[in-house]
């Protein structure tokens, strides 16, 4: 099996580009802060796409989701004219919680660090 199959590349693309998208040219108010559109996974037949999107600021993230679906129509639009593929898959926008995730497991494991006067010297 090679390390990169088609699907790989095409998702890869399609994030680059959606990425580009939802920057430069949607317009909604809604579409502001720190976000990222982390990962793009295009199904074998082209058909669907998850986008995963993280969002730092958590007041803000329904309201991200919410601007991103509206505009799904136009995005997929301007993904077909910027990727060229057979068919423009659908676009299924996902909130990304890696980044929270691993900041609570870092902050759990400050936790459990031994403290520089706990330490015995043996």
């Amino acid at each position: 099996m090679p390390a990169f199959d088609r699907t790989d590349r095409i998702s890869e693309e399609v994030r680059r580009a959606l990425d580009a998208i939802i920057r430069e040219d949607v317009r909604d108010p809604r579409v502001s802060g720190t976000y990222s559109v982390v990962r793009a996974d295009v199904t074998r037949d082209l058909r669907w796409c998850t986008v995963h999107v993280s969002v730092l600021e958590a007041d803000k993230r329904a309201d991200l989701l919410k601007a991103l679906r509206s505009a799904s129509g136009f995005i997929r639009r301007e993904l077909g004219r910027r990727v060229q593929l057979r068919y423009t898959p659908e676009l299924i926008f996902k909130e990304d919680t890696n980044i929270e995730y691993a900041a609570h497991v870092n902050e759990l494991l400050k936790r459990d660090e031994p403290r520089p006067e706990d330490e015995t010297d043996a």
